[in-house]
């Protein structure tokens, strides 16, 4: 069985790209969830773990870098609307936890906003800054961490309805 994909929303019928119009959208409840992981030597995530970085709270920081990544989504990727978000969530949990013999990080970040459009962009920037943050945080310590699976896990809200991964 095949799908059907849906047209590509972000080009006119010249081919043109375009910001999409969402000015006859209603306004509603919108949610994301996004996850990802960064995966590090054992040394590395115990060195976060405890605390004793050098540069600091790793996970607090990388948390305040992902909340803000994503309210500045739109300043990034060019066709993205600048959102009022009214939530964003980031939590951390060991990568062992949730995927077997790995070890490092998980990162979700749940962002919400009512409005006329999604937040899955958003979402997806605060997975992926606070990652990021991670390694430039770890990486005079650990230059071979690779950061893994970053995508959508949850949207609900909007014409389409929910998605869970």
């Amino acid at each position: 069985m095949t799908a059907t994909l849906s047209p590509l929303t972000h080009f006119d019928a010249q081919g043109q790209a375009h910001m999409v119009d969402v000015g006859a959208k209603p306004a509603t409840h919108r949610v994301a969830v996004a996850t990802g992981r960064i995966e590090m030597l054992p040394a590395t995530l115990a060195l976060i773990e405890s605390g004793t970085a050098k540069k600091g709270d790793v996970l607090g920081i990388a948390r305040i870098a992902a909340i803000q990544a994503a309210k500045k989504t739109s300043d990034l990727i060019p066709l993205c609307h600048p959102l009022a978000l009214t939530r964003v969530a980031v939590e951390f949990e060991p990568a062992s936890q949730s995927v077997p013999d790995a070890v490092g990080i998980t990162c979700t970040a749940t962002v919400e906003t009512v409005g006329p459009t999604g937040v899955e962009m958003e979402a997806l920037m605060a997975v992926q800054v606070a990652l990021l943050t991670i390694y430039d945080m770890c990486k005079a310590v650990d230059r071979g961490m690779t950061i893994h699976h970053v995508r959508v896990a949850e949207k609900h809200g909007g014409k389409s309805g929910s998605f869970v991964a």
